[in-house]
């Protein structure tokens, strides 16, 4: 295949997903709010910092308000990382592979353009914002759809596999690290029923709380939670699915292909990592750190396999 042909599908999944996570992350950081009276501005901020858009979004506002943050994340065409903007990169690239797609993803994913460009029309009130929320899954749910039920298991599907898989571990984590790094009050809260309440709520926004339950019948506390969402492999946006599907689908990639590069070391090394480790080690050494490195490695794998597939010719 086509190193640009590739990395147009890589992109396009990684589009995707980026786009669901971002409506995911807005809601985390809505229903958290909803369980604080006071200091919102600490936890849109929060919001905004996890998503890495401060920057651009403080150039554009002096506060940190729901109403502000649900624009500047969901249809400000000038933030690159919006739904909107990368609802319509996603198009851009599925124009571009468009020979490599079925018709079944091709109609979902311009459905999908078209649907949320009618929805983001006009700002979003903030008793809309969960309906609107719901569309931006349920969109991204019907591609998803209709790449697993349509299209062929080769290169074509690792790729989109890979980019899918990247995204959403990069989004799992930051989503774990909003809530546990700067959205507690204070240290002493830990452990406590604010803070499993909080935990709650961020199950809630990966659509997890229901598969917690089965697995957690009784024990709602920050550590099951966040070892459910880090190092359980059977539910498919902890890290460890992710990491899991990405080694195997690369693995494909180099059978298929007859090579193995230095991206498929960096995988492995990645899925190592959290092989290795309990959540006890985890939350001793540091949740925070543990992400921040799981964060900067996992980018790392994705710059790596643009250069070994040569994305960019």
């Amino acid at each position: 295949m086509l190193g640009k042909t590739a990395g147009g599908l890589y992109w396009m999944f990684r589009f995707l997903e980026r786009g669901e996570n971002t409506a995911r992350l807005v809601e985390a950081g809505f229903r958290i709010a909803l369980t604080r009276s006071t200091d919102s501005e600490t936890e849109w901020k929060s919001v905004v910092t996890t998503a890495g858009v401060k920057d651009g979004y403080g150039a554009k506002y002096d506060t940190f308000n729901a109403a502000n943050v649900v624009d500047y994340l969901l249809r400000d065409t000038t933030n690159p990382s919006s739904v909107i903007s990368v609802t319509e990169k996603a198009r851009t690239n599925a124009r571009m592979v468009r020979t490599a797609l079925t018709t079944e993803v091709w109609e979902s994913v311009n459905e999908n353009w078209m649907t949320l460009k009618s929805a983001l029309k006009k700002p979003v009130k903030e008793t809309e914002l969960p309906a609107i929320l719901g569309i931006i899954r349920q969109q991204s749910a019907l591609v998803r759809g209709a790449l697993h039920g349509t299209m062929l298991r080769n290169d074509i599907f690792d790729f989109a596999m890979i980019g899918t898989a990247l995204e959403r571990a990069d989004n799992t984590a930051r989503i774990i690290d909003v809530k546990y790094y700067t959205l507690l009050p204070s240290a002493s809260f830990v452990g406590s029923s604010i803070d499993n309440v909080q935990w709650e709520t961020v199950l809630r926004s990966v659509s997890a709380h229901r598969a917690f339950r089965w697995l957690n019948e009784s024990e709602m506390t920050s550590s099951t939670i966040a070892e459910f969402l880090m190092l359980d492999a059977r539910f498919p946006r902890s890290l460890a699915f992710c990491t899991k599907h990405l080694v195997a689908n690369l693995g494909y990639l180099a059978k298929d292909y007859g090579e193995r590069l230095p991206c498929h070391d960096l995988a492995d090394s990645l899925q190592s990592k959290l092989k290795k480790n309990d959540i006890g080690s985890i939350f001793e050494t540091g949740l925070h750190q543990f992400i921040g490195d799981f964060i900067r490695e996992n980018n790392a794998v994705g710059a790596q396999i643009e250069l070994d597939y040569r994305f960019n010719g």
